[in-house]
């Protein structure tokens, strides 16, 4: 039994490496095209379309100031902008100091809308509420501590008009704007940066499949009105959004120049329950989204699932177990120093257990590999601390992963157990 359970745990960390492979190769050459591809600006903008841009805050007064002048300062004609802020339920200033922006004389013509809302539904709720009021033919939505670059909004447009009839959404990258703070600001920095700079490239590339975030992205107004706006139950509404989009036949399409800055936990407990939300809100929409599967759906949705289960459910039982199978083992070896009659539960016949060690030391090389794969098309990311950093997230970091997945499978399978109504965190916000 134990054989059988080595050899299925080598054959996914296989399947997970050759996955990894394909994905890298769809980066590098997405940067290799983007290398040589002159970055065109519009000499005239007056043919974009209008644009509404949508910032959901809830108690955001440490940093929804900096956020709308970033909005207000976008390069963008000013008369194609509709700058709506939900100040959500806010027991803060945020309102106010909104309302000392929107006074101030740069800002008084400008198309700006503080909206103060009462209602339940988180940030769906909030978009859901802006949604009734936007103008625009399309709608931007940032966080209300993102700090878009200049010309992000531009971008997202751009790309937005090579194929209008098929981008049902366009999405940006974004970076961490805290990075440097302490070690865990810099751990998310590096995976920030290789979901950016490999994942969502590579799958591009190759698939012409994307996933929105939760910010820093564009949706055509028609679609997300026929979608019937967000799902105000999904706990990651831009995972839920995505599948909606791909079930739609419209794809979702990278715009890589278009950049913001958001902020990123910097305590433990913090991130914990972000990712912890995150994890159980993909689980849901996998699940939800299962029997796409078993119809004559898109293949793009079919191979979304797939992605998702076997990040999510395969690959992570794979490493646990596998992960088990050598502290075990190496925790037996050190007692056999002592005690040579004690022997592991787990005994393997002939080179089995070398094969695991082999293939896992292959993973772990292809895991850095990536890392740095995106460091070095990021600039100033591909340095000695990052390189040293990302050889040790893996026993660190990385492991994280598994506590936040097992967390979130045991409270999702609890609260269908026990009929209990999930809830929004919303992420702690720092000076």
């Amino acid at each position: 039994m134990a054989d059988v359970l080595l050899i299925l745990c080598m054959v996914s960390i296989w399947i997970a490496v050759f996955q990894s492979i394909i994905i890298m190769t769809g980066a590098i050459r997405f940067v290799w095209r983007q290398s040589i591809t002159p970055l065109t600006m519009p000499a005239d903008m007056e043919g974009f379309p209008t644009v509404t841009v949508i910032v959901p805050a809830h108690n955001e007064e440490l940093v929804i100031t900096a956020t709308a002048r970033h909005v207000l300062h976008l390069n963008y004609p000013e008369h194609k902008i509709q700058f709506i802020v939900v100040a959500d339920n806010c027991t803060d200033n945020t309102a106010g100091r909104l309302k000392a922006l929107k006074a101030q004389p740069m800002y008084r013509h400008r198309d700006f809308f503080i909206m103060e809302r009462k209602g339940t539904g988180g940030k769906s709720g909030a978009l859901n509420d802006a949604l009734e009021h936007a103008a625009g033919e399309w709608i931007c939505i940032f966080d209300a501590d993102a700090a878009p670059e200049k010309n992000s909004l531009l971008f997202l447009v751009q790309k937005a008009m090579e194929e209008p009839e098929l981008y049902g959404a366009v999405f940006g990258r974004n970076k961490a704007r805290n990075r440097g703070q302490n070690f865990l600001s810099r751990c998310i920095n590096l995976e920030l940066v290789t979901m950016q700079r490999v994942l969502h490239t590579g799958m591009w590339e190759l698939f012409k499949l994307g996933t929105i975030p939760g910010t820093n992205f564009i949706i055509k107004t028609p679609l997300i009105k026929e979608i019937g706006g967000w799902d105000e139950q999904a706990l990651t509404e831009d995972t839920a959004i995505s599948f909606e989009i791909l079930s739609r036949g419209q794809l979702i399409a990278l715009a890589p120049q278009a950049e913001a800055y958001q902020q990123e936990p910097e305590q433990l407990s913090v991130y914990m329950k972000q990712r912890e939300r995150w994890a159980k809100g993909n689980y849901q929409v996998v699940l939800d989204n299962f029997h796409h599967l078993f119809k004559p759906s898109s293949w793009r949705i079919k191979l979304h699932i797939l992605y998702y289960m076997a990040s999510y459910f395969w690959f992570l039982v794979t490493i646990v177990i596998s992960d088990l199978i050598i502290v075990v083992n190496i925790a037996y070896w050190l007692i056999a120093l002592f005690k040579p009659e004690l022997l592991s539960p787990f005994q393997f016949e002939g080179d089995v257990y070398i094969y695991l060690i082999i293939a896992w030391g292959l993973m772990y090389y292809l895991y850095v590999l990536q890392i740095n794969l995106a460091l070095a098309s990021d600039i100033g990311q591909s340095n000695v601390r990052n390189f040293v950093l990302s050889c040790i997230t893996y026993f660190t970091y990385a492991q994280l992963f598994l506590v936040i997945s097992l967390r979130a499978s045991y409270n999702m399978i609890m609260d269908k157990i026990m009929h209990r109504e999930s809830k929004w965190y919303k992420t702690q916000r720092f000076d």
